[in-house]
């Protein structure tokens, strides 16, 4: 495709395990020489990368997400030319920048005006390049008022975000991001995220990789999701999310304890907590007009506590969507005596939007408030809105943000204009 200004075609990196130092330092011998038995450590190969073959156009975001240790870093490095791969290759096409290490030739004994024209230079920018944007890159850090102090005298918050300012300030054409938007408090992080934004809709190519999934979500328009060093998924952003967060959370519809392991104290147990269908049968995928019912069971050992059932339910990105307690008027402020109970929470049809959500369940005693247990995972759906036109999304084929998606009540109202009038009568 001749759009494609990175191309990368079966490349893999293998390492070998427990191998050798290319020079041999005293220290060397020595252990040598009293390696157990005269022999040498085992070693073994290991592919970081294997088999990874993809397109990137010209002005596409692209996430690359996985679990540590799935290759995304070692990706990142082979692309930009810092390791050699051991089989395939990659084209590049355009001036390439990359954060892969935000700090990478900063010192501490230099100031802070020191250190942005040093780095600015290890990352590929001109001096005039850097004058020209040194203002902005300080008034981006929130550091002026240190700028000549040295950066000995920096806390870390303060040096990360000097160094992260002057690698935002790059200009390529293609960027690649390796976990950048932890740096400094939430407001800067923000701030990160808006700049990377911005970098975005310049319309240049960005291979970005992190674990904020509210960032990659809002960022990329597609993702590759790798495990072991090999593709899993590519495809739509929030299709491939969804399959990351399902397999990393490992959590099903349906969940039981016994007795011995159930979440709680001496007073209730947690026994099970399912999503299911009008009809009871447990599902784990429900489309968007079904109603949802969550059950929540649970033993009460010790009668007499006012015990009230709570969920809570979060999206794929990590969002408290909403809470909500059991407001049942038959045991509301009422003590629950010893025995087994199943409530149940409906969620009604054309609420949730389509995604992958997580049910977090818990049991409060509120006067005076205790919170007698909280399973944070307990169970796990995905809500599918379909494209038949009858749900929220009307006509609309592609993908509509937003955590809920109701189906509201729309009048229309209309009266022919004196134009329309008078055609009508001629």
């Amino acid at each position: 495709m001749t759009d494609a200004v990175i191309r990368v075609e079966g490349i893999g990196k293998r390492y070998r395990v427990g191998q050798r130092q290319s020079y041999r330092a005293l220290r060397d011998v020595l252990a040598g020489a009293f390696r157990r038995n005269g022999k040498r450590a085992s070693t073994g190969f290991i592919w970081a990368v294997r088999d990874v073959s993809f397109e990137v156009k010209q002005g596409e975001v692209v996430g690359l997400i996985g679990r540590n240790g799935a290759g995304k870093s070692t990706l990142l490095k082979l692309l930009a030319r810092i390791t050699r791969p051991t089989v395939g290759h990659a084209e590049l096409h355009g001036r390439i920048g990359s954060l892969l290490e935000v700090g990478t030739g900063f010192h501490p004994e230099l100031t802070g005006r020191e250190n942005i024209f040093l780095s600015g230079a290890i990352l590929g920018m001109s001096q005039a390049e850097i004058r020209r944007k040194f203002d902005e890159i300080v008034a981006f850090s929130e550091v002026e008022r240190f700028i000549d102090t040295p950066l000995k005298h920096y806390s870390s918050g303060m040096g990360m975000r000097l160094a992260f300012a002057v690698a935002a300030h790059l200009e390529p054409e293609i960027l690649l991001v390796d976990e950048v938007l932890s740096v400094g408090d939430a407001a800067f992080q923000k701030k990160c995220l808006g700049k990377m934004g911005e970098v975005a809709k310049a319309g240049r190519t960005i291979i970005f990789v992190s674990h904020n999934v509210t960032a990659v979500t809002r960022l990329c328009s597609r993702c590759i999701l790798l495990h072991a060093g090999a593709i899993l998924a590519s495809g739509a952003t929030h299709d491939v999310m969804n399959t990351y967060l399902r397999s990393e959370l490992a959590t099903s519809a349906a969940r039981e304890w016994n007795p011995a392991d159930a979440p709680g104290d001496s007073v209730v147990r947690l026994r099970a907590v399912r999503v299911r269908k009008v009809d009871g049968t447990v599902a784990e995928a429900f489309d968007i007009r079904q109603p949802i019912g969550i059950d929540v069971v649970f033993d009460v050992l010790e009668g007499g506590k006012d015990l009230t059932p709570n969920l809570h339910v979060f999206d794929q990105q990590g969002v408290n969507v909403f809470i909500s307690h059991d407001v049942d008027p038959a045991w509301r402020h009422r003590p629950r005596p010893e025995g087994r109970y199943i409530s149940t929470a409906w969620i009604p049809g054309n609420f949730l939007s389509e995604g992958y959500f997580v049910v977090g369940a818990a049991i409060t005693t509120m006067a005076p408030q205790n919170v007698r247990l909280y399973e944070r995972d307990a169970v796990a759906f995905q809500v599918v809105d379909s494209t038949d036109g009858d749900s929220a999304r009307g006509d609309y084929a592609g993908h509509l943000p937003g955590v809920v998606r109701p189906l509201l009540r729309w009048e229309t109202s209309y009266e022919a204009s004196p134009i329309d009038v008078e055609r009508v009568v001629q």
